[in-house]
């Protein structure tokens, strides 16, 4: 049996890093930043007010004094003149601070008042006053290259006077699934068929890492029909489901064992059957068809492979403690799709284990435990670690 950072090796081997593109933020949304994002300017660009209240002068602002209003200072104004000694200015939010001003009064700590106004509270020096740069300083870096872009990125990137970002080109992932008993969702299966939920699967999965997904035609159970799906596919990897095995009708091994696809027995569950190689031209990697193997291979194997063409850092493992027990097949990697229970306690989705037909346990999962090799069994309290779901494997 293969062990698993060998195969591993050799799908990442496969793959070369895809070209980089400036494309305007919002086109960046889960894609993979090629180039760190350089802020341009400070952040804050300006000393602003935190709240609504009144700029003062903390000498001045004694509570019980009352200091005339010398000036209104909305959002949006220019700067502002110099706060006079023995005055306050009417502040909004975001506004710019006078020179002279110390400290922002919020209006709930005065009366309120236009001409005059009451200090009910005396501040503390610098009180509710962003000051310029303490977020972010022109030159700093804003965000790394390597991480896939999400909506918290595009924002701290726009708000550093940046309008677009250097990605890696979103990878197009071919998908075809096998097998004669597949029928599409929605349609009511008929003796001995099944719904395929594996090209649904996939296709979701390539969207989740900002990849563009080619849905191929579904082949039947012959290398014939595997080979006239493959027909003129054009993408940057291609990743299919079944047939992949040891069995009388396992069409993808049977159509390209001889066309540039090694097939292997991997130590991992579930898993186990896959191949690798290049057809025509394009690196490919053949997964098992249950759907918990699609799922935990794609995320694994696949995963690997595209953090290898978007240079993506490796996922983030984590841990938790077990709060079931459940066997693990000696000698084998295991993937188990779990949940993380309120208490922080870890437990597979599904009691039966990591069977790999349980596909609507998948639903149930969060996070993708991973027990070693040399673990035979899980025990309550035990500490498991894990990687996070399909849709954070870039990270």
């Amino acid at each position: 049996m293969r062990l698993l950072s060998e195969h591993l090796a050799e799908a990442v081997a496969l793959v070369t890093p895809l070209a980089v593109e400036t494309v305007p933020l919002l086109q960046g949304m889960n894609r993979v930043l090629a180039r760190d994002v350089i802020a341009t300017l400070d952040g804050p660009s300006f000393d602003n007010s935190a709240m609504d209240g009144y700029a003062v002068r903390v000498a001045d602002a004694v509570a019980g004094s009352v200091l005339p209003v010398a000036a209104d200072i909305p959002a949006g104004s220019g700067l502002p003149a110099p706060l006079a000694v023995g005055t306050a200015a009417r502040i909004m939010t975001g506004a710019p601070v006078p020179a002279g001003a110390d400290a922002i009064v919020p209006v709930e700590q005065t009366d309120g008042a236009l001409e005059t106004v009451r200090i009910d509270v005396a501040p503390m020096p610098g009180a509710h006053i962003r000051r310029r740069g303490e977020d972010v300083t022109a030159g700093d870096v804003v965000v790394a290259a390597g991480v896939q872009l999400g909506s918290w990125q595009l924002s701290g990137a726009a708000s550093a006077g940046v309008a677009t970002v250097d990605v890696r080109r979103a990878p197009r992932i071919a998908v075809l699934t096998t097998g004669d008993e597949l029928v599409d969702p929605g349609t009511v299966p008929g003796p001995g068929q099944i719904v395929d939920s594996n090209s649904t699967l996939l296709a979701a999965m390539v969207l989740g890492v900002g990849g563009v997904p080619v849905v191929l035609p579904r082949a039947g159970d012959t290398p014939e029909s595997v080979l006239a799906s493959l027909d003129g596919v054009e993408a940057d990897l291609i990743v299919t489901a079944g047939g992949a095995s040891v069995g009388a009708y396992d069409p993808v091994k049977a159509a390209l064992s001889d066309r540039g696809v090694t097939f292997h027995a991997v130590a991992m569950q579930p898993g186990k059957p896959q191949g690798l190689g290049v057809y025509r031209g394009i690196p490919i990697a053949c997964l098992p068809g249950n759907p918990v193997s699609v799922a935990v291979t794609f995320q694994v194997v696949v995963g690997a492979m595209l953090r290898a063409m978007l240079q993506a850092p490796e996922p983030i493992m984590t841990s938790a403690v077990a709060s079931v027990g459940w066997h693990s097949p000696h000698g084998r990697t295991q993937f188990v799709p779990a949940v993380v229970d309120p208490n922080g306690t870890v437990r597979p989705a599904t009691v039966r284990g990591s069977q790999s037909h349980l596909v609507a346990s998948l639903a149930k999962g969060r996070v993708l435990a991973v027990v070693p090799a040399d673990v035979d069994e899980v025990l309550p309290g035990d500490t498991v670690g894990f990687m996070m779901s399909h849709l954070e494997i870039l990270a």
